[in-house]
């Protein structure tokens, strides 16, 4: 056989080696990173590292169209070290677990309205509120009158998989007397200027006043206080009066907004498209939602320092839609605006100042 054969032969002797050698220590490299993953993440509390303050965890800043990238509204909130949820949308509470929010803490859950998106999360709230927290007591859920309704179905609907959790992991983890939701009714009086203190306690307050959704009656929005810092949850409203009174002055807005124009065109496509129902739809949500620009006149009037877009219609898989979406907007806010991404924690520290960062694990 030829000299070169010989070198070929050991060559290919060569890469198979490599190869067998790669396969193994790929499997030592993944088993170590896998290890150190779980040692950095698994049973820690990210939010015990946050200073004092008030911290918003943007957890969902879609709606109900398909978007990969967003989930379903829904924003967590740490006053010091007590944790809140506002609306809990499809997905979101995956997303809020990978943000490092103590999900097994939360004390309350408050409802904006009765619109599925913003509490078909509900089940993976419930459930994991309950073994993770190893909860005593059921979830306060406090909505519009009708909660109860909601809260009834989901007790009922989860009620068989609660006893397999009980039965699997004890009563010490998955105890029976914290299975489930307990409603509370947020009941304001009628009236344009209506508003309600909900929580006053330790330095923290939470207002729940009405906005406009109509047909979609009552509707509410949230301002929450803690030590001089402040943050108000618009829910879903056309420009609310109502809103720029309790916003006045608020360090952060989260503000729901769809741009007509870019709906307008999808109703347009649908209709060509032979998509009648589809069409329809597009159109008929055009009258009870705020523009980009709507949110931003609210800011104006309400001299708040930023500006937070939420509840985005129509979905934006890139950011070069954003400035088509937020057309106009500069001319109507002269702080800062940004389009909501998940995943990303608003902290206002009790000593000052305003930081923006992205933490989903």
């Amino acid at each position: 056989m030829k000299l070169w054969h010989w070198g070929l032969i050991a060559l290919g002797a060569l890469l198979l080696a490599l190869l067998a050698a790669r396969q193994v220590f790929a499997v030592q490299i993944g088993e170590a990173a896998f290890r150190r993953a779980i040692a950095e993440n698994v049973g820690q509390d990210p939010s015990a590292s946050l200073p004092d303050g008030l911290h918003l965890y943007l957890c969902g800043s879609g709606s109900p169209l398909p978007d990969p990238a967003r989930a379903g509204p829904c924003i967590g909130v740490l006053a010091g070290d007590r944790a809140f949820l506002f609306d809990v949308g499809g997905g979101s509470i995956r997303r809020l677990t990978r943000m490092g929010f103590p999900t097994g803490r939360t004390e309350k859950l408050y409802l904006s309205h009765l619109h599925s998106d913003h509490f078909d999360g509900l089940g993976e709230l419930m459930v994991g509120a309950w073994v993770g927290g190893s909860r005593s007591t059921p979830l306060p859920v406090a909505g519009p009158p009708g909660v109860a309704e909601i809260t009834d179905g989901f007790n009922a609907a989860y009620r068989i998989d609660s006893t397999y959790r009980m039965a699997h992991h004890g009563p010490a983890v998955a105890n029976p007397a914290g299975y489930g939701l307990a409603p509370e009714v947020i009941d304001l009086p009628a009236g344009p200027g209506a508003r309600a203190v909900l929580l006053d306690e330790g330095g923290l307050q939470i207002t729940a006043f009405l906005v406009n959704h109509s047909p979609v009656e009552p509707a509410y929005g949230f301002r929450i206080d803690y030590k001089g810092r402040s943050a108000v949850i618009s829910g879903d409203t056309v420009y609310s009066d109502n809103l720029v009174r309790v916003a006045e002055g608020a360090d952060i807005l989260f503000h729901e907004a769809l741009n007509p124009e870019m709906v307008a065109a999808m109703s347009q496509a649908a209709g060509e498209a032979g998509a009648a129902p589809l069409s329809k739809v597009f159109a008929d949500i055009l009258d009870y939602h705020a523009s980009p620009v709507d949110a931003a006149r609210a800011a104006e009037a309400a001299g708040v320092e930023r500006l937070v877009i939420y509840h985005i219609v129509p979905p934006l898989p890139s950011k070069l839609l954003y400035p088509v979406f937020l057309k106009g907007t500069g001319a109507a806010y002269a702080g800062r605006i940004d389009v909501g991404e998940d995943g990303t924690l608003y902290s206002l520290p009790a000593a000052g100042g305003l930081e923006r960062k992205t933490v989903t694990r």
